[in-house]
């Protein structure tokens, strides 16, 4: 499978856009992140919804846990331009963060 990098202007604009509906994702370079306040049965949850996703995208975000706090990680951080997928993943994951969070 080939990857689809964006670039150039229009295609990176697409990505902007994209990433401003994302409320709550904060861009670091080629890195878009994520921090949650959850619970251990709500990140145990939300871990296993994100492989699902992660692995039909052939994506691997980074999710690490800090006392009730959730970050998760999602593209290269080695100068590699965000690809459509990694947009697609973080608005998978608004998904997973609402079904596992919702009462």
């Amino acid at each position: 499978m080939k990857r689809v990098l964006f670039s150039g202007r229009a295609k990176h604009d697409y990505l902007s856009d994209a990433l401003t509906l994302l409320s709550g994702w904060t861009r670091e370079g080629e890195e878009i992140r994520r921090t949650l306040v959850l619970d251990d049965t709500q990140h145990a949850a939300l871990t296993e919804r994100v492989k699902v996703v992660a692995d039909a995208l052939r994506l691997r975000p980074e999710i690490s846990r800090r006392a009730d706090r959730t970050q998760i990680r999602v593209g290269h951080g080695d100068g590699e331009p965000l690809t459509e997928g990694e947009v697609l993943l973080a608005a998978r994951i608004e998904d997973a963060v609402r079904a596992v969070t919702q009462p």
